[in-house]
């Protein structure tokens, strides 16, 4: 009997999701944040200096104006994105570690374990998630440790289930019976046997988690509830409400942060998208079925007629 190669699904997957517009069009978004994040301030002033006259227009020598403080907006965005981005993409991937490992266990295994694990799901999953974001935060010293902390604590749980549910599904199919009877141990069979098959799954999640931590980050910071000191996109609209921009029209302090927060979640959106467009089988029927319409409507004198099935 032919061998599953581990290798050849994973492999696959990424062709395909390489191959879908979206998610190129979200991916090339993506690295060029994160390129502009890392060496962006290579290139420009510093952004904790105070330089200019406090909320001056944007100008030739200041290409997003100052805030409220005279420092460079157009610094203050690029060296933001760096811990926001990090603090949003380390995150995610510890929601996708310790979802997969509470909820593939208890799916796996079952019985007593599974109850006890459920509890726990069901606890975290009941817990209002913002208040409780609030109250940690407000508590313990501020900086990126505590908020990924936080956020990793509260955002665990509902990756948890989905993850939980999947492996219930998969643990009961024959590839699975087969692993068992050859003598593999479980711990092997959960992470070479099925993880594999819940790629899709695991990519999903960890896109959907860094959109919820970027976009709680902000807002705890926002509320006062980060280190203020630091440099954020956060902190950047902690300070340009501080200074009333909106209401005294310095529409420059607080557009950029808003953008580049509006961007790279779309851009997540966009792989998101793509994954669910590649690996969803009723879009890839629907997808092949349009295809082949449309190769239909290409051969000359025939025209493709839809019967009733009345």
């Amino acid at each position: 009997m032919k061998k599953f190669n581990n290798h050849s699904i994973i492999s696959r997957w990424i062709k395909g999701v390489m191959s879908n517009k979206k998610a190129v069009v979200g991916s090339s978004l993506v690295c060029f944040f994160i390129i502009i994040s890392l060496f962006g301030q290579l290139l420009t002033k510093d952004p904790t200096a105070f330089l200019s006259t406090p909320l001056s227009p944007p100008s030739a020598e200041y290409w997003f104006g100052t805030n409220g403080q005279g420092q460079d907006v157009f610094a203050q965005t690029i060296a933001g994105g760096r811990q926001t981005l990090l603090v949003g993409f380390i995150t995610g991937f510890l929601v996708v570690i310790i979802g997969s490992i509470i909820g593939g266990v208890s799916g796996y295994y079952g019985g007593k374990i599974d109850d006890i694990l459920s509890l726990l799901i069901n606890v975290f999953l009941v817990m209002p998630g913002l208040p409780l974001m609030v109250i940690l935060a407000s508590w313990l010293p501020p900086g990126p440790l505590t908020l990924i902390g936080v956020l990793s604590l509260t955002g665990w749980a509902w990756n948890a289930r989905i993850i939980r549910s999947q492996m219930m599904s998969f643990k009961n199919r024959d590839f699975v019976s087969a692993a068992i009877i050859s003598g593999e141990r479980n711990i092997r069979i959960i992470i070479v046997e099925i993880m594999p098959r819940m790629l899709s799954l695991i990519a999903s999640s960890f896109i959907g988690a860094s959109i919820y931590a970027i976009g709680a980050q902000v807002a705890l910071e926002f509320l006062g509830l980060g280190d203020v000191s630091a440099v954020t996109w956060g902190t950047n609209l902690y300070w340009a409400s501080n200074d009333l921009a909106l209401l005294t029209g310095s529409w420059w302090t607080f557009v950029p942060t808003g953008l580049g927060i509006a961007i790279i979640s779309f851009a997540l959106t966009l792989i998101n998208f793509g994954i669910d467009e590649v690996t969803n089988p009723r879009l890839i029927s629907e997808r092949i079925w349009k295809e082949k319409i449309s190769n239909i409507n290409k051969i000359d004198g025939v025209t493709p007629v839809v019967r009733s099935n009345e």
